[in-house]
């Protein structure tokens, strides 16, 4: 899944990236208001965490804007002011969550994955594919009680087709979820690791779940 930071602090900014990054997610970063914004506008994110108190547009007024065009957006504001009257402002304006610094990066992640999960039904984190489970929480996946070592980014392409099941996914849709915004879309990388990742389900399952739609993407049924 593709998470967007806007932070204008360095240190936190690229702390947030490593650590969401070594969760699996693919992130993209701006330093100021006016590049997140732009960021939002042109491409295609599944949650932006976003800071108030920023150079260039501040946080409350790029969420008035950002839902008035992407009305489906989710965001989930970080920032240090505590007040309630702006965490009343941030959600009458449409955020979908408010974390307030400093915080404990296993609550954020865990918010992050509680948002993320809010537009499927599910009973708990784990997803399931007749014998396979993936556990969005612990970030693995199993078959009965053999753990499937999958890598992050394979694992992070398999959880995008268990939670669109019976949908045509296309490459494209991989590359905007799955991949930062620094993945080069004529790159062999995506191939590669939805590859490795489909071989790893066939020696598990005994036979690959996924698709192939000749020139039209991927499907899990």
């Amino acid at each position: 899944m593709r998470i967007l930071v806007i932070e204008d602090e360095q240190e936190l900014a690229d702390a947030l990236l490593k650590g969401l990054s070594l969760k699996g997610y693919a992130v993209d970063s701006a330093l100021d208001g006016a590049q997140g914004y732009q960021k939002a506008m042109d491409e295609q994110y599944d949650l932006i965490v976003l800071d108030l108190n920023l150079p260039g547009m501040d946080g409350l007024s790029l969420l008035k804007q950002l839902k008035q065009e992407k009305p489906e957006s989710k965001v989930l504001i970080l920032s240090a002011n505590h007040h309630l009257e702006t965490k009343l402002s941030g959600f009458t304006l449409g955020a979908s969550d408010y974390l307030t610094k400093p915080f404990h990066f296993a609550e954020l992640e865990a918010r992050i994955r509680v948002l993320l999960n809010r537009q499927f039904i599910q009973q708990s984190n784990v997803l399931r594919l007749g014998d396979l489970a993936l556990d969005t929480l612990n970030r693995t996946a199993s078959v009965g009680k053999e753990k499937i070592n999958f890598t992050a980014k394979e694992l992070a392409i398999l959880e995008y087709f268990m939670m669109h099941p019976g949908k045509l996914i296309t490459q494209q849709e991989l590359i905007d979820h799955v991949w930062n915004g620094d993945a080069d879309p004529m790159s062999n990388s995506i191939r590669v690791h939805l590859s490795a990742m489909r071989k790893k389900l066939k020696a598990a399952l005994g036979k690959d779940p996924i698709q192939t739609k000749i020139g039209e993407g991927y499907l899990l049924p």
